[in-house]
């Protein structure tokens, strides 16, 4: 069974910058993306960016220009790199990773690592 863990999250100042990181262990050569999402106190879970096998990434407006998603040589770890942080950015930031087994898709989340941003 594959598992998701993330890391890098912090607190830090406006306009500062941050690493996240998603770490997938078991089934890493299934992978059929990563997504990461979000989710502020209080509001619903918002989607952030993802990344395909591919290479293909997306970002959500809100984060366009300022987050890239990118990830290592293994593809075992894929990482947020979040810059020009601000205070709407705090939130605790999740990974979603897509693994396919047999033509069935199944998600696996981590436990979520927190992000906060002071003005």
């Amino acid at each position: 069974q594959a598992q998701v863990q993330e890391s890098g999250g912090g607190s830090v100042q406006a306009g500062g910058s941050l690493r996240l990181s998603c770490t997938a262990h078991g089934f890493t050569s299934n992978i059929c993306g990563v997504d990461w999402h979000r989710q502020a106190a209080g509001n619903q879970r918002e989607w952030v960016s993802y990344m395909r096998p591919d290479g293909s990434t997306s970002y959500a407006d809100s984060v366009k220009g300022r987050f890239t998603i990118s990830k290592d040589k293994t593809g075992d770890t894929v990482y947020l790199q979040m810059n020009s942080l601000k205070p709407e950015d705090t939130a605790m930031y999740y990974c979603e990773l897509c693994v396919l087994l047999e033509g069935i898709q199944y998600k696996y989340w981590g436990q979520g690592t927190q992000v906060t941003v002071s003005s």
